[in-house]
């Protein structure tokens, strides 16, 4: 499944006063508690405390994230984190956000092992040590999300509001190879999620971040009132009365409840709740009102390095589902391992594979560019083919987003001899085309791969082709049966209730599905099981504010947040909250 690509951002470089937040620094001290930082002084929690929260906040994360699905724990999972990175240098809170991250990841990705181990051939531990090291920099994702945070509070710019810029930031910005959305932990509570419709898995996402913020509140609240009366009992860090007094008294004991966190807390999910019901309703009679198909998906179940039956079990199990009724029939990435030229695959295809299905089918196969001169490579193709009811090629489409070590390896064009390091990675190219594949006057997007957990990216395709159904092409078998293949389902059922259309998964093992548009499978196989599904989609198109306005709102927030990072809040802004 899932990698590579998302942006290409800078994160902010580190000043003399706070980190870079890939880096992994040396704890330094708290700021002292009467150190006058624009936002009132505040008594950071000590390292070892502060470290362990964020440790815990991410095994939460994991715990809240698909595969295990524990979405409750999502509502509450960041708590431990926002309470420790209160009053921490930037580069304390970046530290903070790295931890976080390092265990999510480690925890949650725990089948990176498995997928490096197939890929590279390496032994075990030192596939363990590139899976540490791979987690490590995605854990820089939260890292950022730390240090933008720590900047901007020791501005003055209220915590809440910067812990929420902050996070859609580094969900929007940061490069990963595996990408995820905090929002994705809803998958399962589908009415949670409809406002992506509205401003994608951000928007979820910052959802979830609202109701943490509250409890958060809460729980600063109490601990600022019980930290001075535990401090007044003495011991080596209680504060001094000729120095401590008035800052107690003004900033901790005194510093009332932030009831407006509080009402967005609140307000946020139960609002998103309430949006949820009534777009699901409506979505839903707009679905019985549309063009209803049966659809077959075949999901073969390949073993990676021997596909000797591939084509007679693709062959076999998709007349055998024209029979049941299917009006189209979608195969898995890759599904024939046939090779085909460019220059002629259109009647090789229907002549040696396509000709024979008796059903519209999207195949997926690889295509080669013969080059121009002999002593060169050749081009390949990760493709996917549109055949009609005769085995007539209507139309392609070439993966763009390709997954690095899977399908090429960073600087392998340049250094050739990376590829006899790792034999089993692909040399493929980037297809370049956005537009669908037009049938009986349909338009199918496809996606193959990771393709559909890019928002941006499916954004741009349905934006280039208006089609009336989404499709994927998986091959999710080099994870293993791990809960990988379930993240990879979660993560793409965004997509069909970001832009209001069923979406149709074909795997080579699982989990192949049909989503209807408000996230819902409709039917779903299992992993690593040989089998056809069978189930109804319908033909929709519509316009939704996500699908128009795209990610323009969220580049905007990590403007202003990189801006709190760097500039101290307004004196009068500050005294104006004061007062009011």
């Amino acid at each position: 499944m899932t990698t590579a690509h998302q942006q290409e951002s800078e994160a902010a470089s580190a000043d003399p006063g706070g980190g870079a937040a890939a880096s992994l620094p040396r704890p330094e001290a708290p700021r002292d508690a009467n150190a006058a930082s624009a936002g009132g002084a505040v008594r950071p929690l000590p390292a070892r405390l502060a470290y362990g929260l964020a440790a815990l906040s991410g095994f939460f994360y994991f715990l809240g994230f698909p595969g295990m699905d524990l979405w409750p724990i999502s509502f509450f999972g960041l708590v431990p984190l926002i309470v420790a990175l209160r009053g921490q240098t930037p580069r304390r809170a970046a530290l903070l956000g790295w931890i976080a991250g390092f265990v999510m990841t480690m925890t949650g990705f725990y089948w990176l092992l498995e997928m490096l181990r197939v890929f590279s051939g390496f032994p075990t531990i030192l596939c363990a040590l590139f899976m540490a090291i791979l987690c490590a920099y995605q854990a820089g994702r939260i890292a950022l999300c730390g240090w933008l945070y720590g900047r901007a509070e020791a501005r003055g710019w209220p915590g809440p509001v910067v812990f929420a810029l902050a996070f859609v930031t580094s969900e929007l910005v940061y490069p990963l190879l595996f990408p995820w959305y905090y929002g994705a932990s809803v998958h399962n509570a589908p009415v949670m999620g409809q406002v992506a419709d509205l401003g994608g898995p951000y928007l979820v996402g910052l959802v979830l971040v609202a109701a943490n913020l509250a409890i958060a509140e809460f729980v600063k609240f109490r601990l600022d009132r019980a930290l001075p009366r535990a401090a007044s009992q003495g011991g080596p860090d209680a504060p001094r009365p000729d120095r401590d007094a008035g800052a107690r008294r003004g900033v901790t004991r005194g510093r009332p409840l932030d009831r407006a966190v509080l009402a967005v807390g609140i307000a946020a999910p139960a609002l998103a709740a309430v949006y949820g019901v009534i777009r699901m309703r409506a979505v839903d009679a707009a679905a019985a009102a549309a063009e209803p198909i049966k659809i077959g998906i075949v999901q073969p179940n390949l073993a990676l390095f021997d596909r000797r039956n591939a084509l007679k079990i693709h062959v076999g199990r998709t007349r055998e589902l024209a029979k049941q009724g299917a009006g189209l029939v979608v195969w898995s990435e890759a599904g024939v391992p046939q090779v085909f030229r460019e220059s002629a695959y259109k009647n090789e295809v229907q002549r040696s594979l396509t000709g024979r299905l008796g059903v519209p089918t999207v195949v997926g196969t690889v295509i080669h560019r013969l080059p121009p001169d002999t002593h060169e490579r050749g081009v390949s193709f990760n493709t996917a083919l549109m055949a009609g009811q005769d085995g007539e090629i209507l139309g392609r489409y070439d993966k763009q987003y390709l997954l690095a070590f899977g399908e090429y390896l960073p600087l392998g064009d340049a250094v050739p001899y990376l590829y006899t390091l790792s034999p089993n990675s692909g040399r493929f190219s980037p297809g370049t085309s956005l537009a669908p594949l037009e049938w009986n006057g349909h338009r199918l997007a496809t996606m193959i791969c990771y393709e559909d957990i890019l928002p941006h990216f499916v954004n741009k395709l349905v934006a280039a082709g208006d089609p009336d159904l989404l499709v994927n092409l998986t091959n999710d078998a080099w994870f293993g049966n791990t809960t990988e293949p379930w993240i990879h389902l979660a993560l793409a059922k965004m997509r069909a209730i970001e832009h209001r259309r069923y979406l149709v998964r074909a795997t080579n093992s699982g989990v192949s599905a049909i989503v209807d548009p408000v996230g819902r499978v409709v039917v779903h196989g299992d992993t690593f099981k040989e089998q056809s599904l069978l189930g109804e989609a319908r033909f929709m198109r519509a316009q939704t504010v996500y699908g128009t306005v795209k990610d323009i709102p969220w580049y905007a927030a990590a403007v202003a947040s990189v801006a709190m990072a760097l500039f101290t809040r307004p004196e009068r802004w500050r005294r104006r909250r004061a007062e009011g």
